[in-house]
């Protein structure tokens, strides 16, 4: 299809982590099929790689990317990765594409990547009813020893909205229809690109990296924001280390990052969340007031934490129909067809 699959076969096969060659098809690589209670897409899900060779601050950094799969039933996979050199992109197209897409970022505490409760489990809602395309992002961990560690989920964050909109003809989608999604500690990454999308956190590797970085908006759902006495406990460890410095404290906390140049956002939260205490989006909430940027903010009295699609129960199960009405008038499309 492009260049954008071609540099994923030239990549040594010890670095393709789980990912195997799907025989006849130019740099594509079959990732998983959906479970039979999922609606068909247009094509099988792929995974391409971010960066055309080594990530910029993993050289020399030797690690065995693992898959873990957590759930008995083949119908409801569970998957996370951890351990992640070659971070990654899984793209779902729906079979009735619309050209709006969406970057998902999700969560994992910053321990490990959740790659099906918080991406491919949001494709029925999402791509399939809604017509969607999801790029699903398996980001590098702080803790797996990156140089500038802190920085290295948000840099392929930015590498990611750069790469889909280098190549936003290749998949059918307006570039400038491209937004983020981000679950718990893929929240602080999304929010992260919302607040710091236009810092520099490596040099330019090819012509990707001149592409604007900042999403046409940003969806949170339960997000990590703070790394002060409202943190998650666990994501400020991985992120930030065992005592950190109160300036890195506030520099990471999230609603001190806000200005006049984030995109619109949607904040949902469980109220009842013992993870991630809700105070998170209200923090956020309070800062993009203060910053005058559009949002809007879903709270619900029970729900807990990491509810994703699968778990939300009563009013809370409507929230993907909500999330996307708000991205449909946050992501108007140009009024002549996209040409693939």
């Amino acid at each position: 299809m492009s260049a954008l699959y071609r540099q994923f076969e030239l990549l040594p096969a010890a670095r393709r982590g789980v990912c195997r060659p799907l025989s006849g098809v130019v740099g594509v690589v079959l990732l998983l099929a959906l479970s039979a209670a999922a609606p068909a897409l247009s094509a099988a899900p792929v995974e391409v790689p971010l960066w055309p060779s080594t990530p910029p601050g993993t050289e020399g950094l030797a690690l065995d990317q693992r898959v873990v799969e957590r759930s008995a039933d083949p119908a409801l996979p569970d998957r996370y990765a951890d351990a992640i050199s070659v971070p990654s992109l899984t793209v779902y197209r729906p079979t009735r594409p619309d050209g709006r897409a969406l970057l998902v970022i999700p969560g994992g505490g910053y321990q490990r990547v959740v790659l099906d409760k918080e991406g491919s489990a949001l494709v029925p809602a999402f791509a399939e009813d809604a017509g969607l395309t999801l790029f699903v992002l398996r980001y590098r961990l702080p803790g797996e020893g990156h140089r500038e560690a802190r920085d290295v989920p948000l840099a392929d964050a930015q590498r990611a909205m750069r790469l889909i909109r280098r190549h936003a003809g290749d998949w059918g989608i307006d570039a400038d229809s491209l937004g983020v999604m981000g679950f718990s500690a893929g929240g602080h990454v999304a929010a992260s690109l919302a607040t710091r999308h236009a810092e520099r956190l490596h040099a330019p590797v090819d012509a990707a990296d001149a592409l604007e970085a900042r999403p046409a908006y940003a969806v949170l759902v339960y997000p990590v924001i703070d790394m002060g006495a409202l943190a998650h406990p666990g994501s400020r460890q991985k992120l930030l280390g065992d005592a950190p410095e109160a300036r890195s404290v506030a520099a990471y906390s999230l609603q001190h990052r806000v200005d006049a140049k984030t995109p619109p956002v949607f904040l949902l939260h469980a109220q009842d969340d013992a993870v991630v205490p809700v105070e998170n989006t209200l923090l956020f909430e309070a800062a993009l007031r203060r910053a005058g940027i559009e949002h809007e903010t879903h709270l619900y009295a029970h729900g807990g934490h990491g509810f994703g699609v699968r778990e939300a129960r009563g009013t809370l199960a409507l929230w993907p129909q909500l999330a996307i009405a708000w991205i449909r008038a946050h992501a108007p499309l140009p009024a002549a067809p996209l040409q693939e």
